[in-house]
């Protein structure tokens, strides 16, 4: 799974090839108009690249998925992740995988490791080694409340998971599909066959990232700042 991210530099967003694939220089420039991150957790909102029939544009979106036909909001605290496996049959995701595809920006995310023995898990972070910025594969929804509350739509996603890579797999099951720039035009193309969206549901090479433990202080979503991922002291 992936529980927290963060976007620490948010201006090495305009670093990214937008135009060299496709995608106008000025959502870069939206996506970096905003403050520094290091421990996002889910029923945070965040800006992200939303695609639908419409074609792509820069959104608010809420983590945690309430697809359209949900009776209420609440299940949105349920589907902070969406495991590859089942994002093309299971009705919570289906449709948006079809139709709402997401790229979320980050430039860290965090894992939880199983100490062996006890009941306690610890932390660790996870970057690119040049600490630049990628983008987590993610689809997205717009729910409308039903009466009595006031009809004002709210957008959410979910993040997609995938089996870990080597450096992952040391800490956990789980990882954070990363789609690299080169598939960003067939991610979010809601017109791109599902067979080749599926396809890039795939583990980031092993030397795409680094991990290493850091304070368990990161467990507290309000915990934010660049302690949240500093190496933790042995």
């Amino acid at each position: 799974m992936c529980g927290r991210y963060g976007l620490s530099n948010p201006a090495r967003i305009l670093d990214l090839p937008f135009a060299e694939h496709g995608l106008d220089p000025q959502l870069a420039e939206m996506l970096a108009d905003v403050p520094a991150r290091w421990n996002i957790a889910p029923a945070s909102t965040v800006r992200a690249l939303a695609a639908d029939a419409r074609g792509v544009h820069v959104a608010s979106l809420t983590w945690g998925l309430v697809p359209f036909w949900a009776k209420d909001r609440t299940i949105g605290q349920r589907l902070a992740n969406a495991r590859d496996d089942g994002v093309r049959d299971k009705p919570s995701f289906r449709a948006a995988f079809k139709a709402r595809r997401a790229l979320v920006f980050a430039d860290l995310f965090y894992e939880w490791q199983v100490v062996p023995g006890t009941r306690s898990k610890q932390p660790w972070c996870a970057r690119r080694p040049d600490r630049g910025v990628f983008a987590f594969g993610a689809l997205w929804e717009s729910w409308t409340p039903r009466a009595p509350e006031p009809p004002v739509p709210l957008d959410t996603f979910t993040l997609i998971t995938t089996t870990p890579n080597a450096v992952m797999a040391r800490v956990h099951d789980r990882m954070p599909v990363i789609v690299p720039p080169a598939a960003w035009r067939t991610w979010l193309d809601v017109r791109a066959p599902l067979e080749a969206v599926q396809a890039l549901l795939a583990p980031l090479p092993d030397d795409g990232l680094e991990a290493w433990p850091v304070t368990r202080e990161v467990n507290n979503p309000r915990a934010d700042g660049p302690q949240c991922v500093e190496p933790l002291a042995t």
